[in-house]
Parts: structure tokens; sequence; C-alpha cells
């Protein structure tokens, strides 16, 4: 398997968001992108209560879950928040490159050298 350029992953996140949209097209823009931002806490929520479920924090339950579970959450926050960024931005696919960006900046701003 080949590792996708950057370029070919803003394109998939573009894709899904677009599909996404496609999905809720009957929705005023407005309503779509309050339900694209509203997501992003619901998987922000389902991290959280696999990681609960993880660490066996519910004492009922138990442990249901594994770390592997809440890898899986926070790659799911991850897509599901860069698709609200490629929604947001008109599908303009460049999610990759503004999140490259924005990594670059806050390693700034916490002086760790980027080695660039």
């Amino acid at each position: 398997m080949t590792v996708p350029t950057a370029s070919e992953i803003s394109e998939y996140i573009s894709t899904l968001s677009r599909w996404i949209d496609e999905g809720n097209a009957a929705r005023p823009t407005e309503a779509q992108t309050w339900a694209r931002l509203a997501k992003i806490t619901e998987e922000a929520g389902e991290v959280v209560a696999a990681y609960i479920g993880a660490t066996g924090q519910n004492p009922r339950k138990g442990i249901t879950h594994t770390m592997h579970d809440v890898e899986e959450e926070l790659l799911d926050v991850a897509i599901t928040a860069l698709a609200a960024l490629e929604h947001v931005r008109g599908h303009d696919r460049r999610a990759i490159e503004l999140m490259t960006e924005k990594v670059r900046r806050t390693m700034q701003r916490a002086r760790i050298d980027t080695g660039a």
C-alpha cells in the first residue's frame, strides 16, 4: 500500500464532506453547518465514553472498550473536524495543508523547533 500524499488525503476528506452535504441537501445551509459542528462534539463524547470503558471507570459495566477503541474514536474526531472544515470552506481541498500550517504555528508558539 502506498502512502497517500497530503493532497490526496485532502481530496478524500473533501469527498467525504461533499457526501455528507449531499445527504443533507434538503436542510438549509446554516442547519447543515450547525449539524456538522455539533457532530464534532458528539464524536468527542464517544472518545470519553471509550476511555471510560477502556479503564473500567464504571464499576457496574467494568471494561467494555480497548485503547484501540479510544484511538479509533480520536481518529473519528479528527476526520469529523477536518470534514467540517472542508464544509465551511466550500470544499477547497485544503484541510491537510491548513492543518499542517496550524501545527507549525502551534509549535512556534510553544518554541519547539520544527526542523524546517
